[in-house]
């Protein structure tokens, strides 16, 4: 990761990363550990496109799922037993919202590449809502 990477990780990292934990604090009533593998999400030339695509990519649909999933008592009940980590991160290549994300052991795992397929909010939220709706 060169320096026009870490400039922006860093900088992602203490704004709208810090909102976006907030956010899911607030939506699952509690606490959740959040582990990001920012150097596997920054892609060597592609800093610009950080701030558009890290929350499109991971953070909104995961705050639509968790939403949708908590609008209720019973549904905010089964996350906060169910639910104690998620880990981002970009290791396996994928692009597909079908094998993006991954759940056992009370922890969530969203895998997928930082700038593919960034639009693809919805269908990345309904997966993992459903995933999380069967695991729970």
């Amino acid at each position: 990761m060169g320096l026009a990477e870490r400039r922006i990780a860093k900088d992602f990292q203490e704004n709208e990363y810090q909102a976006f934990l907030k956010e899911i604090q607030e939506i699952v009533g509690k606490e959740i550990t959040v582990e990001v593998s920012w150097d596997t999400l920054s892609v060597d030339g592609m800093s610009h496109l950080y701030k558009e695509c890290w929350p499109q990519v991971y953070f909104q649909p995961l705050t639509q799922a968790l939403k949708s999933i908590c609008e209720d008592e019973m549904g905010k009940e089964a996350i906060a037993d169910e639910l104690q980590k998620i880990i981002i991160k970009n290791e396996e290549g994928i692009s597909s919202e079908s094998r993006w994300a991954s759940f056992s052991d009370k922890i969530l795992v969203l895998d997928h590449k930082p700038t593919t397929n960034i639009n693809q909010i919805d269908a990345r939220a309904n997966k993992l809502q459903k995933l999380l709706e069967d695991s729970l």
